[in-house]
């Protein structure tokens, strides 16, 4: 008789959407202090079925159905931190953060070096955000640089499976707010998971996800994956092409990103969000200082237009594809 198949290959590869949920799961086992809250998590398991069977498992005490009030969410959620609990906030979809942002730039940002140090607020708030899902308004925002640009904030994106996993559990670890974006039109992708191997990687670290000499791509979120669909396409005309998950955006890893452009000597940043004012000019102008005399070309920056997100049926025309960050990979190239 054949010896029985290890349990991590055997496993059936997950979506990221479950493996978030496992994650979810693993953070209140081990800590009875963590309790999720959000609109229509309990019964029906979140919109995208994030929180799918915890309440059953842990009650309605541990993972609340609140009103459809985000800042009532983050104002319990405030006080809760402050008397030793661990919460974790679903933000049903992006667009509906905003009547929140007063809480969160205001009150959780600050709670901690406005008492010295004496007041901390370890909430994770989870946001399903981007477009690609054909949504309708207010339902396929990216907002990050907006919560990246106020001091206080941890602000991390996962890419795949195996990142949702481990890194909405250091989230949940850290006592530090975290604002846990997850790219919704990713939350179907899936890879294999080994749930007793422990996090690779801290959660304020960037990651090179594809090797290459020629030119450094660098992204977040749902566009990690069209930057390695880019570099594999861009294989066939002799070009290689490295790939960096950026996976935190403040603190943003700009010594991993300069260590690879070190190597390549070029740099395109994409991002879902619009160009103007984005991460990617951040991201540019640190690595223009830190590289000027390795840096081949300009950094480029493939992004969203600035205008208001367009309606379903144009989306796609708005949002960065395969041709786009190809594009600008050729312009690179032309210096």
């Amino acid at each position: 008789m054949s010896a029985a198949p290890d349990s991590a290959a055997a496993a059936a590869p997950v979506t990221l959407a479950k493996a978030l949920n496992k994650g979810l799961r693993r953070a209140m086992e081990r800590d009875p202090k963590v309790l999720l809250m959000g609109e229509d998590i309990g019964k029906l398991g979140g919109v995208f079925r994030v929180t799918d069977g915890l309440q059953k498992d842990f009650g309605d005490a541990r993972v609340i159905d609140t009103p459809l009030a985000e800042s009532g969410i983050i104002g319990a959620a405030i006080g809760l931190a402050l008397r030793g609990y661990r919460p974790v906030c679903e933000i049903q979809f992006d667009g509906f953060v905003f009547p929140a942002f007063d809480q969160i730039t205001t009150q959780v940002a600050k709670l901690y070096a406005r008492s010295l140090g004496k007041m901390r607020v370890p909430i994770v708030i989870r946001i399903p955000y981007g477009g690609g899902i054909g949504a309708v308004e207010h339902h396929s925002e990216s907002p990050e640089a907006l919560f990246a640009h106020t001091a206080g904030l941890r602000v991390v994106a996962c890419s795949n499976p195996v990142d949702g996993y481990w890194m909405i559990q250091q989230a949940i670890e850290s006592d530090d707010p975290v604002i846990f974006f997850e790219p919704k039109r990713r939350y179907w992708d899936k890879a294999q998971l080994d749930e007793t191997a422990g996090p690779a990687y801290r959660l304020d670290q960037a990651v090179v996800v594809r090797p290459g000499t020629d030119l450094t791509l660098a992204a977040h979120g749902p566009m990690v994956r069209t930057c390695l669909d880019a570099a594999r396409a861009a294989e066939d005309e002799g070009r290689s092409i490295e790939v960096v998950d950026l996976r935190t955006i403040s603190p943003l890893d700009v010594d991993t990103v300069a260590d690879s452009v070190g190597r390549t000597g070029r740099l395109v940043v994409v991002h879902e969000a619009p160009v103007f004012f984005g991460l990617g000019g951040e991201l540019a102008a640190q690595i223009t200082e830190r590289c000027f005399y390795r840096l081949e070309a300009p950094v480029g920056r493939v992004g969203g237009f600035h205008t208001p997100y367009p309606p379903s049926r144009i989306e796609e025309t708005y949002l960065p594809d395969l041709d786009r960050v190809l594009d600008a990979v050729d312009r690179a190239f032309e210096h």
